[in-house]
């Protein structure tokens, strides 16, 4: 695994998430307490930013049309959307975010 910087764990606000360009993607990164999660700033539904949503229960809201994804598995947990996001691993390393960008944790292939 190949983990590069994403931001500064305190960047990240605590009821939303943070867009970071990672290589050639565009990620959101998402805190649910202490844990941080980062999925592909890309709503399966719409195409919009994610990172423009809310983040609340473990979840990433969507705020175009209100879909939900889950923060581990980037499943939808709420409609329209009825696809995932890809989920990239994560390491928090010295109060700094990594996110490895080759692999995805739910196998979903980044756009």
């Amino acid at each position: 695994m190949t983990y590069e910087r994403a931001c500064a764990v305190a960047d990240v606000p605590l009821d939303e998430g943070l867009a970071v360009d990672v290589g050639d993607y565009t990620l959101v990164v998402a805190r649910d307490g202490e844990d941080v999660y980062a999925l592909q700033d890309l709503c399966s539904h719409a195409a919009v930013a994610l990172s423009e949503g809310e983040v609340s229960d473990c979840q990433i809201e969507c705020w175009l049309h209100g879909s939900r994804f889950d923060l581990r598995s980037g499943k939808p947990t709420g409609l329209p959307a009825t696809e995932p996001v890809a989920t990239f691993p994560v390491e928090v390393r010295d109060g700094d975010v990594y996110v490895d960008i080759t692999t995805t944790l739910n196998g979903v292939t980044p756009s």
